[in-house]
């Protein structure tokens, strides 16, 4: 096969037995075979062989004489391995003449045609996807192709076939491309040398990518980028392309056309020669991966991806650094571990890069990263840097944070830390250098370090000066160029010091980070809280606008007078400058020019005084123009009786917001900020920090008055001189604003729906000023930057709310290492940006998103973008998604929506007294997490939110469950703080109008059964301990999403959910009035679905976290009842809320189910069921047979109680009846075949091999693993199955069956061949023990085949393998009942139908 090309046809396959080799006892079989130039070998025993044939012959009607017979003797010969291994040849040989187009699917697994052939590996591939293809692209998770599978659909689409050769719809090759159409996250990984047994090289097949029409991101590694075809039609989508070990140059794969024109270009540029073709960018293109590859130059492929934003070349050969200039939007590049020992004005080619990594290198200068002036991270690890003031050359980047020196000679330096942090002067506080943060000890060294080379400058300052002492004329001179002041020398000496007490005033008295003042007294952060008592004075409130709108009028009137005197006074001062220039200019033209009379000298001194006289005479008129001034103070008087006309008319107050306030100038301040939108201007005042509401009892005129007492004006600003900022790249709760030609900007943040109105009212304002109608379209509504939202999460942006301004702390409670412990809070704290400023959230059906805004780059974006209309909100902001079901209130938190919460704060700081109405304590992952919430109606839209997104969450999340008090001891205040929160009493009230008394749930309906209480999680444990009122309080207070929820029904059982059949989990039912909860075991945590929830240690001691699934009663559809009331099957609107409920109790689930009608019937009710003409019994009854048909009761709230139908019934009898021998099948035609019990039971099971029954005892030996089983009682036999509960019926979404089906039969036995039935608690505390004689009877040979007189090697499992053997000649089943009732029954009956068999009764033995 040429490795250029795809091959024009299939070769004809063979297949060749080429040898055999012993295995233990039997011996296998060594095959060939061929497809074209592909080969492959394949192992397999006769055996294996005998099932082929037998699938053959049942599908494909292959004759059975066909295959060599089996051989009881000798069969490991050597004559007999030859001649079979010549017949085994010319069986397959055979079968592939007699199917030459389309293989059947057993032949083409047996030759393993599904790992190496074309038409096989697309028809495993196809039905892969026809079964899960829907999945994998509603979870957008990475889908992995290996390139001989692409080859294969490559070829397929190249052969003039159908798409489906073998008639199953399944492998249908339509499934492959309709998943490829869609697909959007690829992974292409190859293999080093041949595949498997074959020699297929992947390296050398070639496969086409453009059936791919949708994806976004691709990978590909271990392949010949010659082989890769169709990636130009990706460049229209793709926007990350990752390519590893599978090229040499970059431009084989941005450019593969270049193998066709030489002299191409790319499109949009301008190009200075002929060209032979244009190549289209990749538009989307910002990720570009092409580390570990053999790339020794960047050539000028690099043009056809202008928009890269990550750019990584590591691990190559690159010894130059080219062709980057043309990518503008670089911002991460990565060009580690290459060839590289100089880099010269790096600057010219990486442009404005904020993160380089230039490890494992071979460079000795830095002289060319002196202009890197937006670098923020640099790795120059393992490099050759041998001497310190290399470091120079990157010290005065500004923006420099993180620096990486590790292994470099210049690490053995003494001092080394010091002396590369001293190279960055004031800013060696911000950097870190080698991953571990300057710590004071380091900065104490480096201000000395500092001070002694200031000290060294100036001494060689003053030796340089004294040496110029003879040159001061020379200095002057320069000064005086620039009109400087002959002072100069002292207003330099002062002026560094008069700056360092400005700015140490402002360090000390600055509110810049607030967030970290720390309180005196407690330690605690102290942030800016508004008092929510504020909001009452709005626009609404006319005693406050109209206070307000005097003083405002005041403070403008105040400030048009200031500009005016500032006029006037500028005026003045020009006027007498210019008066002073013009009798300068004429003393200096008089002084210079000669009388006539001066010739001769006679009238010299007549002549001076005439002169002296003229011009003091002309000075005066021009300096002191007094008509000139009369007329400018009479303008002044007229300009100044309008200025109080139009004073007298006051200003108007359109809107008022109480609002946090981020200052952004060179620091950022944070304020209680009141922004007030007037007809005129826009004003800005911040209240003080010493502000309280303490006279809360006083009337409204005091407390206007003292509001504006403390409010100070920081900002009134014209409309026509406000630049307000584009919202679409803000949040919609968000409102920033600046002057159009200052640095400072102002960014508000309220409650959103004020801030969208405050927006528009605002661009009204500033539109009615310009006179002209805004250019800029208006941007729909959105709530947080689309550019931060993925492709896969609009849908679930769609019903995001919030946008709330909080500040995000670690507890006071937790440790300092505590975030570290958790990958949810790592990722929230370990995001780069300030801390002490606030993150915003957002809140939608299944995440919280955290968005972390770094305020100082957002503006200086601002600034450069003119409005963000250009901004990529990548640079300063990221988005962190938390899942809600891994985040729970802390129990405080949740006490306090029921009215229970106590202030339980020993800090007097009168800031600290109010700040629980602002915070909101979280347990995310287990670690507790402070939200502090600057805006008091923030948090309690945050927690209406939360509740309600947290009610209505489809699939498991952690409710959190403190431990409680010793019911006979002391009270812990440790954990509950005061004996009001403990969880003994309550000082709930009870709704005296509930339908159902709570005095009902009694002590004993909250034990759990035996076989339960040895799993319990430690959440399942507290509340098994839990009292009837305390399990109340419990429920009302931690569990329950409602406060008006009452507890009708407590069930301890066994589920099994829809998404995971396989496992059966230990659950709490509550049922209330309103939802369903199950409280699970921790095991559910671990289920595929549920991996957002794979913490369960809560970190705290005194609590204990649990899953919970919760269903409301308004979205039940259907409750399926098993057969004799031994389960029941909860099913909702989606797949996360069908449940299985195993209660193994007939009066349980009769109760559950009565509890259940009640609790719907307090809904609200719906209309009745349309009336039909049929009565009860002609709508549920066949008038043919007269037997009851579906038997389904309509609740009046439209839910639907489904009861075992008869068919049902029959399905089950068919296959227990089925199992029954022709023999006693005839001895009992007389008679029916019924049903006589129907249970769930477990099989208790011994794991060690060989112990005896009677060898066990409780208190030694394993410990006994119970295997849930379905016990069938007939007339005649016992039937032990394996069921599956909750599959069946299937529900209205389902599109496939499920993969098991509904019964498999595990034993059977006779009722005449039991021997005695044993009690006690030898095995099992209150099992049962049926024995039975195992005597080969007539139903035993009935399926009795050659393979019984096969060797031991060979020989099939005896049946009852999984039973216990007792004594020889006895087979044992060991069943335990949960049930006394069922057990009781069980064995009335056993011992009803053995006595009728055997005419007997039935001995039945007590055990210790």
């Amino acid at each position: 096969m040429e490795s250029t090309s795809f091959p024009e046809d299939v070769s004809e396959r063979k297949v060749c037995v080429v040898g055999s080799e012993p295995v233990e006892n039997y011996t296998v079989y060594i095959i060939d075979v061929t497809d074209g130039e592909h080969k492959w070998t394949v192992k397999h025993r006769y055996s294996d062989f005998h099932d082929l044939h037998e699938k053959l012959t049942a599908e494909k009607k292959v004759d059975r004489r066909l295959l060599p017979p089996k051989k009881m003797l000798g069969k490991n010969s050597k004559s007999l391995v030859e001649r079979r291994q010549k017949e085994l040849e010319l069986y397959l040989q055979t079968l592939l003449h007699q199917f030459p187009e389309t293989t059947p699917t057993p032949l083409a697994c047996f030759l393993h045609f599904h790992l190496y052939e074309i038409n096989g590996i697309t028809a495993a591939l196809a039905e892969e996807l026809f079964n899960k293809g829907e999945q994998l692209l509603q979870a957008g998770e990475v889908f992995s192709l290996h390139p001989l599978q692409l080859y294969s659909i490559s070829q397929q689409l190249r052969l003039a076939k159908p798409t489906c050769c073998s008639g199953d719809a399944k492998t249908d090759l339509g499934h492959i491309l309709d998943f490829t159409c869609r697909l959007r996250y690829l992974k292409v990984s190859g293999t080093r040398g041949p595949v498997g047994t074959s020699n297929i090289q992947e390296s050398s097949l070639p496969f086409d990518l453009s059936v791919f029409k949708s994806l976004l991101q691709i990978e590909i590694s271990e392949c010949s980028s010659q082989q890769i075809r169709g990636l130009s039609s990706l460049r229209s989508s793709l926007a990350t392309l990752s390519i590893h070990h599978s090229m040499e140059t970059m431009t084989s794969i941005l450019v593969p056309e270049a193998s066709e024109f030489s002299q191409w270009e790319a499109e949009g540029a301008e190009s200075g020669c002929p060209v032979t073709a244009v190549i289209p960018v990749w538009r989307n293109l910002t990720t570009l991966d092409m580390s570990h590859n053999g790339i020794s130059t960047i050539d000028s492929s690099v043009k056809l991806i202008p928009k890269v934003e990550f750019l990584d070349l590591s691990h190559n050969k690159l010894s130059t650094v080219e062709n980057l200039q043309h990518l503008y939007n670089l911002v991460h590049v990565d060009l580690s571990y290459n060839c590289l020992q100089v880099l010269e004005a790096a600057h010219t080619r990486l442009g404005n890069i904020k993160t380089l990594s230039l490890a494992g290198n071979q460079l000795q200068q830095l002289s060319g990263l002196t202009k890197l002036y937006s670098l923020v991270n640099l790795d120059l690890s393992h490099n050759q840097l041998e001497q310190l003031e290399e470091i120079r050359n990157i010290g005065s980047l500004p923006c420099l944070e993180k620096l990486n020196l590790s292994s470099n000679p210049m690490g053995i330096i003494p001092d080394y830390r010091t002396k590369v942090l001293a190279q960055f002067g004031d800013r060696a506080s911000e950097v870190c250098l080698d991953g571990k943060v300057t710590t004071e000890k380091e900065l104490d060294t480096v201000e000395v370090l500092k001070a002694i080379q200031k000290a060294k400058e100036v001494k060689d300052r003053m030796s340089s000066g004294d040496k110029k002492v003879h040159q001061p004329a020379v200095a002057l001179s320069e000064h005086t160029l620039y009109g400087a002041p002959t002072s100069m020398t002292t207003t330099i000496t002062t002026t560094p010091t008069n700056t360092t007490n400005a700015v140490c005033c402002v360090c000390c008295s600055s509110s810049s980070r607030p967030a970290e003042t720390t309180c005196s007294s407690c330690s605690a952060a102290c942030c800016p809280l508004l008092p929510s008592q504020l909001l009452s004075l709005s626009s609404t409130n006319k005693d406050f606008i109209t206070q307000l709108s005097q003083r405002l009028s005041s403070l403008l009137k105040d400030q048009k007078r200031e500009t005016a005197e500032e006029e006037e006074t500028e005026e003045e001062k020009e006027t007498r400058s210019k008066s002073r220039e013009l009798q300068s200019h004429v003393e200096c033209t008089e002084e210079g020019s000669l009388s006539p009379g001066s010739r001769d000298g006679y009238f010299e001194m007549g002549l001076d005084d005439s002169l002296e006289e003229s011009v003091g005479s002309s000075s005066t008129s021009l300096a002191v123009p007094s008509a000139e001034e009369l007329a400018s103070q009479q303008g002044e008087l007229c300009e100044e009786e309008e200025v109080e006309k139009e004073e007298q008319e006051e200003v108007q107050v359109r809107r008022v917001l109480w609002c946090y306030c981020l200052q952004v100038k060179e620091e950022v301040e944070q304020k209680k900020a009141c922004l007030v939108l007037t007809d005129q201007v826009l004003g800005l005042m911040y209240l003080s920090d010493d502000f309280t509401w303490t006279n809360q009892d006083a009337d409204q005129e005091q407390c206007v008055e003292e509001v504006l007492s403390s409010l100070q004006v920081d900002l009134l600003l014209m409309y026509s001189q406000l630049l307000l900022s584009s919202q679409s790249e803000l949040p919609n709760s968000c409102l920033a604003f600046g002057f159009k030609a200052g640095p400072t900007r102002w960014f508000i943040f309220s409650e959103p729906e004020a801030i969208r109105q405050t927006r528009s009212e605002l661009k009204l304002l500033i539109q009615a000023v310009k006179s002209q109608p805004d250019l800029e379209p208006p941007l729909p509504p959105q709530l947080l930057p689309h550019s931060l939202i993925n492709s896969w999460e609009l849908e679930e942006s769609q019903g995001a709310q919030g946008g709330y301004a909080a500040f995000l702390l670690p507890s006071s409670s937790m440790s300092s290492s505590a975030p570290d412990t958790n990958p949810l809070l790592s990722d929230i704290f370990s995001i780069r940006g300030d801390p002490s400023l606030p993150s915003l959230l957002f809140l939608t059906h299944r995440h919280l998103w955290v968005l972390k805004i770094d305020f100082r780059e957002l503006a200086e974006s601002e600034k450069k973008s003119a409005g963000l209309h250009h901004s990529s909100s990548s640079s300063w902001c990221r988005l962190v998604r938390v899942p809600i079901g891994s985040m729970v209130l802390h129990p405080g938190e949740r006490a306090s929506k029921v009215g229970e919460r106590s202030s339980n704060t020993s800090c007097c700081d009168p800031r600290h007294l109010h700040r629980r109405s602002y915070t909101v304590e979280l347990l995310l992952g287990g670690q507790r997490l402070l939200l502090l919430f600057p805006l008091s109606q923030n948090r309690s839209s945050f927690l209406g939110e939360l509740s309600q997104r947290r009610a209505t969450l489809e699939g498991l999340k952690m409710v959190a469950l403190p431990l409680p008090c010793p019911q006979d001891g002391p009270h812990t205040q440790g954990r509950h703080g005061s004996r009001d929160q403990c969880c003994c009493s309550s000082k709930r009230k009870s709704h005296s109008t509930s339908s159902w008394d709570s005095s009902r749930l009694q002590l004993e309906e909250n034990q759990p059964s035996p076989h339960l209480t040895t799993g319990l999680s430690p959440g399942l444990k507290v509340l098994a301990g839990l009292g009837g009122d305390q399990l109340l309080t419990y429920f009302h207070r931690y569990i329950a999403e409602s406060d008006l929820e009452e507890v009708r029904q407590v069930l301890w059982l066994s589920v099994v959910l829809y998404k995971s059949p396989e496992s059966e989990l230990t659950c709490c039912l509550l049922l209330s009035n309103d939802t369903i909860y199950f409280l699970l075991e921790d095991s559910a945590a671990t289920l595929h679905h549920h991996s957002v929830l794979d913490v369960m240690d809560s970190g705290d001691p005194d609590l204990c976290l649990c899953c919970c699934l919760s269903v409301k009663l308004s979205d039940l559809l259907s409750v399926n009842v098993g057969l004799f009331d031994q389960y029941f099957r909860v099913v909702g609107r989606s797949a996360d809320h069908i449940v299985c409920c195993l209660s193994r109790d007939s009066y349980g689930t009769g109760v559950f189910l009565q509890e259940l009608m009640s609790a719907l019937s307090l809904q609200q009710q719906l209309p009745q069921p349309e009336p039909s003409d049929q009565d009860f019994y002609s709508q549920f009854t066949s008038t043919n047979t007269g037997k009851m048909q579906n038997y389904e009761l309509l609740h009046s709230s439209r839910v639907k109680f489904i009861y075992p139908s008869e068919e049902e019934m029959g399905d089950l009898t068919f296959i227990v009846a089925e199992r029954k021998t022709p023999a006693s099948s005839a001895s009992l035609s007389s008679r029916s075949f019924n049903v006589l019990l129907y249970l769930l039971v477990f099989q208790v099971q011994i794991p060690s091999q060989g112990s005896t029954l009677s060898g066990l005892s409780s208190s030694s030996g394993p410990c006994p693993v119970l295997q849930p089983r379905t016990l069938i009682l007939t007339s005649t036999d016992v039937f032990l199955l394996d069921e599956d509960y909750v599959s069946y019926p299937l529900p209205d979404f389902a599109k496939e069956p499920p993969s098991r089906e509904r019964y498999q039969l595990r034993e059977a036995r006779r009722i005449r061949d039991l021997d005695r039935v044993l009690l006690g608690y030898q095995t099992y505390p209150q099992a049962l023990t049926l024995v039975f004689d195992d005597l080969p009877g007539p139903d035993l040979l009935c399926h009795l085949t050659m393979d019984h007189f096969t060797a031991a090697g060979e020989e099939a499992p005896p049946r009852g393998a999984s039973s216990s053997s007792g004594a020889e000649g006895e087979v044992q089943w060991c069943v335990f009942v949960p049930g006394a009732d069922s057990r009781e029954r069980l064995i009335s009956l056993l011992a009803r139908q053995w006595e009728a068999l055997c005419s007997r009764e039935l001995p039945v033995e007590l055990t210790g």
